[in-house]
């Protein structure tokens, strides 16, 4: 049983998936700009002000995780899990995720940058 109450779990969950997406960004990135796109800079335009956005945000986490005393380590990884040690207010709580369901939220939350974002910007 945690004793981390949910919206600091999310905030600690938000510091290991944000970077892990700015780091994928940067690869697609840099894979656009040596690319044969007939036409790279809106793709570029949009993984950039992504990537904006992505550390806008962790900046928010890092700042809540300072504020209130939380900190989050990777602690070991294997081919299906990666653990992750968990400081809340003096207390140690160890967490095993699944390495595919990192996989699957990251890749949820790229669409969500990516593509969900967008969608909220333009209305139809």
């Amino acid at each position: 049983m945690t004793r981390i109450p949910e919206k600091d779990r999310d905030f600690l969950e938000q510091a290991i998936y944000l970077p892990m997406i700015l780091t994928i960004l940067e690869r697609d990135l840099q894979v656009v700009q040596k690319s044969e796109f007939k036409l790279k800079k809106p793709y570029l335009e949009l993984i950039d002000d992504t990537m904006k956005v992505i550390q806008k945000e962790l900046s928010t986490v890092k700042r809540y995780l300072k504020e209130h005393s939380l900190k989050v380590e990777k602690m070991k990884q294997d081919e299906a899990f990666t653990m992750y040690r968990f400081l809340y207010r003096g207390y140690e709580e160890q967490h095993n995720y699944f390495n595919p369901r990192i996989r699957n939220k990251v890749q949820e939350l790229m669409i969500h940058y990516l593509l969900r974002r967008q969608q909220k910007k333009d209305p139809e």
